[in-house]
C-alpha cells in the first residue's frame, strides 16, 4: 500500500488557503504514486482554532470547504483533518474530526476520542468524543484511523487520563494498519519522545503506524512535522524532516530506508524559532519587523533568527545609547548589523532622557535616582520603537530571554514593548548554547557580543549578576520551578542555597502581573510563560 504523507503547514481559519494547499499536496503525491493520502489534524482549519469554532459561520463554511474537496477527489482517497458539529442533544457542539474523501465523496467521518485538556490544550472545551472506535476497509486492508492524542498511550503522559485506548480498540477489531493525523507542537526532546512512543505502540499493537503531524506556527505553538512510518515490530522505515512542508510516498509494508534525523538541541531549538517567526509575521500580515540592538547576546540572537526568517532585507536594527552605554555595545551591535546585512540605526536617547528627568524634577525633588530612572531609558526605547515599528508598519519584536521574563528583570512598557516576544522561553544558559552554534562554521554574532559579561548598562558599571544569581544556577532553578513546578522546600533538597531558591520563586510569582501583559512569545520549552501556564496574579501560596 502507497502511502502519501502530505506535512502541511495551515492558517487557522483560512479555509480556501488551506483546501489549496490540501490539493496541492494530494497531487504531488499523485504524482509519486500514492494510493491513499493523510495529511494532519484539522489540516482544513490549522490548530488550534480555539474559540472560533464559536463563531457562528466558522464550522458552516469549513464544511463547505470539505465539500470542495471531496469534488476534486477521485479514485485515491484524501483523509482530511476538520472540524464538525456534533448532532447529538446532549455534550459539547463540535467534534475533531478526519473526513475520507473518495470519488467526489465524504465516504466516512471519524472523531476523535481522546480530547486532552491540559497544558497548552483544551480541546474538551469545544468538542464530543467519539464513541466506538471503528476500521474502516479499503482494498480488503482494515485501516484504523485516531487523530493526535487517540495515539498517546499513558506511559508518555504524566498520569493516566482517560478510561479508553483507542489503538487496543481497533486492533481488537484486527486492523492491519493504523494511520494518525496529529498536530503534535514541539517543544525540546518532543520529536524523540513521539519516535520512541510510536515504536513502542506499533510493537505492542503488532501493526505498522503512518504518523503525519503538522508543521508551521500558529500564535505561539511551533509545529515541527517529523512525520513518520512505523513497521509493526516498532522500527521507524521512514522519517520527513522537521519545521518545513514536503510530501513522502512509501510502501508501508516495504519501506525499509529509514535514516533517523538526529539534530542537537541548539540546532532543533533555532530551526523551531524561525519557523516560529516567519510564520507569525506573514500569517499576521506583516512583512517586515524592527528590534533594538543593545549590543547584546538577546538583541542579537533574535537578529540573527529574524534575517534567516525573513530576509536582512526585512529587518531594521535601531541601537539607541544613553549616558551609561558603552561604546563597545554600539560597535557590536554595528558590526552584528554587517554581518548579517541589515540595517541598523543609531539614535542616542541622552537628551529625551534629561528632559524627561527634567521635566519630572519638581515632583523627584530632593531625591536619589534609583530604578525609576533606569526604567525612564527602557521606556524611551520602547518609544522610539514603536514610533519605527508604527511609520515603517515593522512588526516590533522584543528581545528578552525567559531568565529575565522569569524574575522580572525586564521594563514593562519599555523593553518588553512589542507584538512577538522571539526568544521568551529559551534561558539565558540555552541563548548561549544557540548562539554559538549560530556561529559554528563563521562569525555571525561578534564574539566579543557572546564573551561580555551580560548587562543592562542601565546605570553605572552594571552588571546582570548584580541582581540575578549566575544563570546557569538561576536557570537550573527556574526549570526545577517553572517546568517541574516543585515547591522551594524540593528544590533546595536538590542542592540548591536555600535563600536563592526562596528569592528565584518570590520573583517569579511577584512578576506574574508583568507576564499577563507581555508580547505573546514562541514555545520550545515543555512549560512556556503563556499558553499552557495559567497562573492568578493575586495568590499567596507559597
Amino acid at each position: 500500500m502507497r502511502v502519501g504523507i502530505a506535512q502541511i503547514n495551515g492558517v487557522v481559519g483560512d479555509f480556501p488557503g488551506n483546501a489549496k494547499r490540501i490539493l496541492a499536496a494530494y497531487r504531488e503525491c499523485l504524482e509519486k504514486g500514492a494510493e491513499i493520502v493523510v495529511t494532519p489534524e484539522m489540516s482544513l482549519v490549522g490548530y488550534p482554532p480555539r474559540d472560533l469554532v464559536f463563531k457562528s459561520q466558522f464550522v458552516p463554511k469549513c464544511l463547505q470547504a470539505l465539500d470542495y474537496l471531496a469534488d476534486e477527489i477521485k479514485n485515491v482517497p484524501l483523509l482530511v483533518g476538520y472540524v464538525d458539529f456534533h448532532e447529538g442533544c446532549v455534550g459539547k457542539p463540535f467534534r475533531n474530526a478526519v473526513a475520507w474523501l473518495e470519488n467526489g465523496e465524504i465516504k466516512r467521518k471519524i472523531w476523535k476520542t481522546l480530547l486532552p485538556t491540559y497544558d497548552v490544550f483544551d480541546e474538551r472545551r469545544y468538542f464530543e468524543p467519539n464513541e466506538v472506535c471503528e476500521p474502516v476497509v479499503w482494498k480488503g486492508k482494515r485501516i484504523g484511523i485516531t487523530i493526535c492524542e487517540d495515539i498517546w498511550t499513558e506511559d508518555y503522559l504524566q498520569r493516566p487520563f482517560y478510561d479508553r485506548d483507542p489503538v487496543r480498540e481497533l486492533c481488537a477489531k484486527n486492523i492491519d494498519l493504523l494511520i494518525n493525523l496529529s498536530a503534535s507542537p514541539y517543544h525540546l526532546g518532543k520529536p524523540a519522545n513521539r519516535r520512541e512512543m510510536l515504536g513502542s505502540v506499533a510493537k505492542e499493537s503488532a501493526v505498522p503506524i503512518v504518523y503525519c503531524n503538522s508543521i508551521g506556527g500558529n500564535d505561539q505553538l511551533v509545529f515541527d512535522g517529523h512525520s513518520m512510518a512505523v513497521d509493526a515490530s516498532g522500527e521507524i522505515v521512514a522519517q520527513m524532516g522537521g519545521f518545513d512542508e514536503g510530501c513522502r510516498v512509501l510502501d508501508i509494508f516495504e519501506a525499509k530506508d529509514a535514516e533517523i534525523l538526529p539534530t542537537e538541541d541548539s540546532e532543533q531549538l533555532y530551526n523551531a524559532l524561525v519557523l516560529g517567526l516567519r510564520d507569525y509575521v506573514h500569517k499576521c500580515g506583516f512583512s517586515s519587523v524592527c528590534l533594538g540592538l543593545s549590543g547584546g547576546i538577546d538583541s542579537a540572537l533574535t537578529a540573527v533568527i529574524a534575517a534567516d526568517a525573513l530576509g536582512a532585507e526585512n529587518v531594521r536594527g535601531l541601537t539607541m545609547p544613553s549616558p551609561y552605554s558603552s561604546r563597545g555595545s554600539v560597535d557590536d551591535s554595528f558590526a552584528l548589523a554587517a554581518n548579517l546585512g541589515i540595517r541598523c540605526d543609531e539614535i542616542s536617547i541622552s537628551g529625551a532622557f534629561g528632559a524627561v528627568k527634567d521635566a519630572m524634577s519638581p515632583v523627584f525633588k530632593g531625591r536619589k535616582e534609583d530604578v525609576t530612572e533606569e526604567n525612564m531609558q527602557a521606556r524611551l526605547r520602547g518609544l522610539f520603537l514603536m514610533s519605527l515599528s508604527n511609520k515603517d508598519n515593522h512588526l516590533l519584536l522584543t528581545t528578552g530571554n525567559k531568565s529575565e521574563l522569569a524574575v522580572g528583570y525586564c521594563t514593562i512598557y519599555g523593553d518588553m514593548c512589542g507584538g512577538l516576544a522571539v526568544i521568551s522561553d529559551l534561558p539565558k544558559t540555552k541563548v548561549f548554547e544557540v548562539s554559538k552554534w549560530v556561529n559554528r562554521e563563521s562569525e555571525r554574532i561578534p564574539w566579543s557580543t557572546i564573551e561580555k559579561p551580560p548587562s543592562a548598562e542601565l546605570r553605572p558599571d552594571q552588571k546582570d549578576q548584580d541582581t540575578l544569581p549566575e544563570y546557569d544556577v538561576l536557570d537550573a532553578i527556574l526549570e526545577l520551578y517553572v517546568e517541574r513546578q516543585l515547591g522551594a522546600e524540593e528544590i533546595v533538597e536538590r542542592g540548591f542555597e536555600e535563600t536563592m531558591v526562596r528569592w528565584t520563586q518570590r520573583r517569579v510569582d511577584l512578576n506574574e502581573w508583568k507576564r499577563q501583559q507581555a508580547a505573546p512569545g514562541l514555545r520550545v520549552t515543555s512549560k512556556a510563560f503563556g499558553m499552557g501556564r495559567r497562573m492568578p496574579i493575586v495568590q499567596r501560596f507559597v
